[in-house]
């Protein structure tokens, strides 16, 4: 799409906090009220749009694309969309062990321990450790209180938790950056333990590289429309 205003600007001091191109409001893809909740997070959006040159380019503005899913995805059920990142705890990342080599046994408990502990102190929950591949229920409080700890956020820390704990895989790591507890570059190392372990052993693949560099680009993306709001 061709750019076809000059400036955009943000409208209004208090929430909802709205968007407009010279001087009409801007909505999403939907049509609907693009109504923001910080003017911190208004002023990001602001300059992904006023950053655009001749074309829009929706792929340089990832905020704007979260923006639009939590006024037109997430905030008609909240409810479900919590409940099916909350879904995560059951297959819990940070659960599943390895039995071997020793030295991933090793990190594995260094590095996912105190994320459990975490939780564990948080939301007085606790996780059954599994070794392999095979599921095993977790127990039916933990999932409760991980459900109910996600269904207390709004709809715009819903949209900034989707990328954040389908790329980890963990509902607890979701948390924990949601709460400002874990910063995404941990997040990154911690949830991909596994992966960066055999690429020291083995080298890296070009292939797999260029796919985690935009995963993790989209992590830290999610993380930055959590901590401006």
């Amino acid at each position: 799409m061709k750019r076809f205003y000059t400036a955009a600007a943000v409208a209004g001091t208090a929430a909802p906090i709205g968007i407009t191109l010279d001087g009409r409001p801007l909505r999403t893809p939907g049509r609907l009220a693009l109504d923001l909740p910080t003017r911190t997070l208004a002023e990001a959006i602001a300059g992904e749009w006023n950053a655009q040159t001749d074309s829009i380019d929706p792929r340089t503005m990832p905020l704007t694309g979260l923006a639009n899913a939590a006024v037109e995805r997430v905030a008609a059920d909240p409810d479900s969309f919590a409940t099916g990142l909350a879904r995560y705890a059951e297959s819990e990342l940070l659960a599943y062990r390895a039995d071997y080599p020793p030295a991933l046994v090793a990190r594995q408990q260094a590095e996912w321990d105190p994320w459990l502990a975490w939780a564990r102190s948080r939301y007085d929950v606790d996780f059954t450790l599994v070794t392999g591949i095979m599921h095993q229920p977790q127990p039916p409080a933990t999932l409760a209180r991980i459900t109910a700890a996600y269904r207390a956020l709004d709809a715009f820390r819903l949209a900034a938790l989707n990328p954040i704990v389908t790329i980890t895989g963990s509902a607890i790591l979701g948390l924990a950056l949601a709460e400002g507890a874990l910063d995404a570059a941990t997040a990154w190392t911690v949830s991909h333990l596994d992966e960066l372990w055999q690429a020291e052993q083995w080298g890296k693949d070009p292939l797999a590289e260029a796919g985690h560099a935009e995963r993790q680009r989209d992590l830290a993306t999610a993380a930055t429309f959590l901590q401006l709001l």
